[in-house]
């Protein structure tokens, strides 16, 4: 279930995030998921990309502030309930999330769910023992 997330620190400006994804696209980094939370001066921008080591090496040759964060991934049925499910058990077993976004997963019958737990660890060995299935193959 773990995936290598890149977490960028953004400024909230015009064609910023622009700049990004063509930076990306001139050197092949293929982008498999992204989030982006903001507040008026800046966001973070959080990315699955297939190469997160080079694609955090173009940002930092151009000046931009970047991170790689184990994070986990977990496939869940696309229903109403099973995200509830699941973090339902998270929290009973005391794991706190500290964030998480989704994405419908190529088909209409599963979402794929990134999550950052306190414990990525725990909550892992959680979710793998009530039989959701970890996400391969992102990065």
């Amino acid at each position: 279930m773990k995936i290598r997330q890149l977490t960028v620190f953004v400024e909230n400006k015009v064609g910023y995030l622009s700049e990004i994804t063509e930076l990306f696209a001139k050197n092949n980094i293929d982008m498999k998921a992204l989030s982006i939370a903001d507040t008026k001066d800046f966001g973070i921008l959080r990315l699955i990309v297939d190469d997160p080591e080079k694609a955090l090496k173009i940002l930092k040759d151009h000046g931009l502030l970047g991170t790689i964060t184990e994070v986990i991934g977990v496939e869940i049925k696309n229903s109403a309930g099973e995200l509830s499910k699941a973090l339902t058990l998270l929290a009973e077993k005391g794991v706190n999330v500290e964030y998480l976004y989704a994405f419908l997963a190529g088909t209409k019958e599963s979402a794929f769910v990134v999550i950052k737990a306190t414990d990525n660890l725990k909550a892992e060995t959680v979710l793998k023992d009530a039989g959701f299935k970890e996400i391969n193959g992102l990065s």
